[in-house]
């Protein structure tokens, strides 16, 4: 009886969650570009993602552009600078003030550590890109 009563909130749980996330993966706002470039942290331009806490935007790639974060030197994000909860438009790309992406639009703000929205309203998180730090080189991808 007590492995039932263990068991059974377990059983539910699993058949109540999702078994995919597709329709949140796949944003139709935002186009899936093919790309890829690389950062070489011995140039003075990428000099603040040698060190944790800091960010770089680079606005050559992407829909509107992508902004690199370093974590803790082995661990890097990045994320488009296209709002991700409306077409690309004239206003859609995001502008960085700290950790935070502003969209000029509506005023949606979004964390470019986690991508999440923190302040307007939308579904969808930032677009997320793939990095790779191989010595003292970043390879961003899509």
């Amino acid at each position: 009886m007590k492995k039932l009563v263990f068991f059974l909130p377990l059983f539910i749980s699993l058949l109540s969650c999702s078994g995919s996330d597709d329709e949140l993966r796949n944003n139709p706002n935002l186009p899936d570009l093919n790309f890829r470039f690389q950062l070489n942290l011995s140039f003075p331009e990428y000099n603040d993602l040698q060190y944790p806490g800091n960010s770089f935007a680079t606005y050559n790639h992407g829909v509107r552009g992508v902004v690199i974060y370093n974590i803790n030197n082995s661990q890097y994000v990045a994320f488009e600078l296209s709002d991700p909860n409306h077409p690309p438009s004239n206003c859609s790309g995001m502008t960085l003030n700290g950790v935070i992406a502003s969209c000029g639009c509506d005023g949606n703000q979004y964390n470019i550590i986690t991508g999440e929205l923190t302040q307007g309203e939308g579904e969808y998180t930032m677009k997320p890109y793939r990095v790779t730090r191989s010595g003292n080189s970043l390879e961003v991808y899509n």
